[in-house]
C-alpha cells in the first residue's frame, strides 16, 4: 500500500520502505517526464518523412502517441494509411533515416521546456552516486537532440532508443542491461516515467518506478498501476524528501 501525502496540489505516494533516490541507476523517459517540446517538429517529421520516401500521406490522428515508441507509431500510421507492408518493409529504414535528417536539421529551431524539478532531481541522484541514463520511444538521433537542447544532456552516460525496438519493454531492457554494465550486475534500477506504458515496461524487466504526472496522464491515473512512487511532479517529490531531512 502506497503511502499518500499531499500538499495543496502538490501529492507524492511512495511505497513504504522504497528509497526512491538510493537506487543504483535510473533510466529515465524523455517527452512529459524530462521535457515537452510545444514546436512538433519531432511530431511533423513523420508524415514528411513518409510522404518524401514513399509518396503516400500518413496522419497520426486516432493513434496512442504517449508512451509509445517512434517505430511502432510510424508502422501504425502506415498501415492506417493502407500503406502495403511490402513497400513499407523496403522502405522503412529509409524514412526512419528521414526522420533523424529532418530533426537534426531543424534542430536549432526547436524549442523544448523543462518539467518541474528536473535538473534539482538529475544534480540530487547523481551526487547521491547515481548513474543516469534514458530509455525512450524516441529514435536515438532524436532523444539525443531534443536532451541537448533543454540543457540536460551533461547528465546522462547511455540510453535506451526505438530504433531497433519497436516495443517499449525491450528497450528497458536494453538500456537496464547498459545500466548493469556500469553499475554492476546487481545493480538496483528504477525506471521514471509518465505514462501507464512506462510502469508496464518497468514491470516486464522487474524493475521499479517512478511515475510522474507530467504528461498526459493524471496522478490518480498513475497511481491506479501501482508503481514504488507516484508524484504530481520531481519537484514535488524532491520537495517532499527534502523536508523530511
Amino acid at each position: 500500500m502506497l503511502t499518500t501525502e499531499s500538499t495543496n496540489e502538490a501529492r507524492v505516494a511512495i511505497e513504504p520502505g522504497f528509497a526512491w533516490d538510493a537506487q543504483d541507476a535510473y533510466l529515465f523517459d524523455i517527452d512529459g517526464t524530462l521535457l515537452r517540446e510545444p514546436g512538433r517538429i519531432h511530431f511533423d517529421s513523420f508524415a514528411s518523412s513518409v510522404q518524401r520516401v514513399t509518396g503516400f500521406e500518413i496522419t497520426l490522428a486516432g493513434i496512442l502517441l504517449h508512451g509509445s515508441t517512434d517505430t511502432a507509431i510510424l508502422r501504425e500510421a502506415c498501415r492506417q494509411a493502407g500503406i502495403p507492408s511490402d513497400l513499407l518493409e523496403s522502405r522503412i529504414e529509409a524514412i526512419l533515416e528521414a526522420m533523424r535528417n529532418t530533426v537534426a536539421e531543424r534542430r536549432h529551431e526547436m524549442t523544448t521546456i523543462r518539467m518541474p524539478g528536473v535538473e534539482q532531481a538529475l544534480d540530487h541522484l547523481a551526487k547521491r552516486g547515481a548513474i543516469l541514463g534514458v530509455a525512450t520511444g524516441n529514435l536515438e538521433t532524436i532523444g539525443w537532440i531534443k536532451v541537448e537542447q533543454a540543457g540536460l544532456r551533461q547528465w546522462f552516460r547511455f540510453g535506451g532508443f526505438s530504433d531497433h525496438f519497436p516495443i517499449r519493454s525491450e528497450l528497458i531492457g536494453q538500456a537496464a542491461q547498459m545500466a548493469r554494465e556500469l553499475a554492476g550486475r546487481g545493480a538496483s534500477i528504477c525506471v521514471v516515467g509518465d505514462t501507464p506504458r512506462d510502469i508496464e515496461a518497468a514491470r516486464a524487466n522487474f524493475l521499479s518506478v517512478i511515475a510522474v504526472a507530467t504528461g498526459k496522464y493524471t496522478f490518480d491515473e498513475l497511481l491506479k498501476h501501482q508503481p514504488e512512487v507516484c508524484a504530481t511532479s520531481l519537484a514535488d517529490l524532491l520537495a517532499l524528501t527534502r523536508t523530511k531531512q
